[in-house]
This record gives structure tokens, C-alpha cells and sequence, in this order.
């Protein structure tokens, strides 16, 4: 059984696109297959003097704060700090990387393997560090994913990717209510016939396995077929049965999510 520690840098996944996460979705991630979810840390910033004086912004954040606890998290706050130039120019600063790095480095020494949530490339060092400990590193990330980062991980994806870790938008109709909507990205793609595949994941008994489905051009919201050519952007999509193709899986009303 892997023991397995979950590390979250919640300000910088909440400024880089993955504002509303599921933080349980993460839990039955880390409790996959032969793995077991040991430590869960959240590193965030608060801002004592905006809760002693704002009551709404002080349930916000404290019911927040409930939640992820209540997930099994254990929150680690830093107080966000003011500074003023000699201008009279007033900065903030929260940064919470050094405890992140500390904790994890100190935790490691019971942990198999390791999910850091970042896009942060300040954090290779740490993942280095870890690695040489014996223990495996994984990253999630959202948007603004350093490359390095990227590379030195033993395993990189991207959160958007993840059934149900954020929600979609589907902008949809009751007509197409009951049609899944998933993320993926280009499996392969034939520009001279104008169809291809996606990849996505489905999570069943707490672990992801992939899954391809056919698309046609015919079905994007997209003006162009160069949007299909690199495997680095992710799509959204909604899988339907076509009665036209023998009920065939398909996907529907394709747009763009992400650049690579």
C-alpha cells in the first residue's frame, strides 16, 4: 500500500484557473488503487485584518476553510502582510511556498508518494529533493504551468482533466441535459477526412482510466480544423449517442478550454 500525501499551493491554483476545486475528488485520487491518503495539506493566504472588519468575507472564508477540513485537509493559513514604499504605495504579500517545501520535505520521510497541486516552477527543487527520498512525485496543474516543472515531475496533468475535480459550464439546454460533458484532448486526427479521437478520463472506483470517442468536424464550435493538430489543447465536449451512426458514441458541440 502506497502512503500518499497530498500538498496543495491554493493560491496559486486558485489564480491560475482552478478557482472551485473539488478538494474530495482530490481525497479519492489519492486513495486509488494500492494507495492511501496518510497527510493532506492546504497552504492558503488569509486576510486578518479583511475578516476582523468584513462579516461576508469572513463566513466566505471560514466556510471554506470548513470544508477542506472537512475533507480531511488540514489548513495551513498565512496571514497576508502589508507594506508601504516611501511613496506611499501599499504592496500585500502571502506566500506560503517555504512551509509547503518544509512540511513536505519533514512528512516525506513517511510518505510513497507525493501529489503536489502548483504550477509554480520554484517548487523543482523540492521535487528533486523528494524524489531522492524514494518518493514519487506527481503534479496537477491548471493554467501558467511551468515547463520544468512539467519535466521533472515522475508524472504531470493537467486538473482540468479530471472528472469532476472542476465543474463545466455547459451552457446547455434541458434538451442535452442528460448528455455527459467531459474534457480531453487530440488522441489523433485525420485532417483529410475532417474526423479524429479524443482522449478523456472517467473516474470509476476511485481510480482514472482513459477513454477515446470519435468527432467529426461537422460537430465544433470551432471556425477551423488547425485548432485539432496539437495534442497540448483541451477541449470540451458532450458524448451523445448518434441514432444516425448506429447509436455510436460521438463527440458533440466541441470548444476550445486551453491552450497548450
Amino acid at each position: 500500500m502506497l502512503k500518499t500525501g497530498i500538498y496543495v499551493d491554493a493560491e496559486n491554483i486558485k489564480m491560475s484557473g482552478g478557482y472551485g476545486m473539488r478538494y474530495d475528488v482530490l481525497v479519492d485520487i489519492a486513495n486509488e488503487g494500492h494507495s492511501a491518503l496518510l497527510r493532506a495539506n492546504c497552504y492558503l493566504a488569509e486576510d486578518r485584518e479583511r475578516t476582523q472588519s468584513d462579516q461576508e468575507y469572513r463566513q466566505k472564508v471560514y466556510s471554506y476553510h470548513d470544508i477542506l477540513r472537512q475533507c480531511g485537509f488540514k489548513v495551513i493559513k498565512k496571514y497576508v502582510r502589508r507594506f508601504q514604499d516611501d511613496e506611499g504605495n501599499i504592496t500585500t504579500k502571502a506566500n506560503a511556498d517555504m512551509d509547503l517545501a518544509i512540511d513536505a520535505l519533514l512528512q516525506a520521510r513517511n510518505l510513497d508518494r507525493i501529489i503536489l497541486l502548483t504550477g509554480d516552477g520554484d517548487f523543482i527543487r523540492l521535487i528533486i529533493a523528494l524524489q531522492n527520498m524514494g518518493c514519487r512525485v506527481e503534479v496537477i496543474g491548471f493554467h501558467n504551468v511551468s515547463n520544468a516543472l512539467r519535466e521533472v515531475a515522475d508524472s504531470y496533468m493537467s486538473g482540468f482533466l479530471i472528472p469532476g475535480l472542476l465543474p463545466i459550464n455547459t451552457h446547455c439546454s434541458q434538451d442535452c441535459a442528460h448528455d455527459q460533458w467531459q474534457r480531453g484532448t487530440v488522441a489523433n486526427f485525420n485532417m483529410e477526412r475532417g474526423f479524429g479521437f479524443f482522449r478523456y478520463y472517467r473516474l470509476q472506483n476511485k481510480r482514472l482510466f482513459p477513454y477515446t470517442v470519435f468527432f467529426h468536424l461537422s460537430k465544433s464550435t470551432l471556425g477551423s480544423d488547425q485548432y485539432f493538430l496539437d495534442q497540448g489543447r483541451i477541449f470540451e465536449f458532450r458524448i451523445v449517442e448518434n441514432p444516425a451512426n448506429n447509436n455510436r458514441s460521438e463527440a458533440w458541440d466541441i470548444r476550445l478550454l486551453k491552450e497548450p
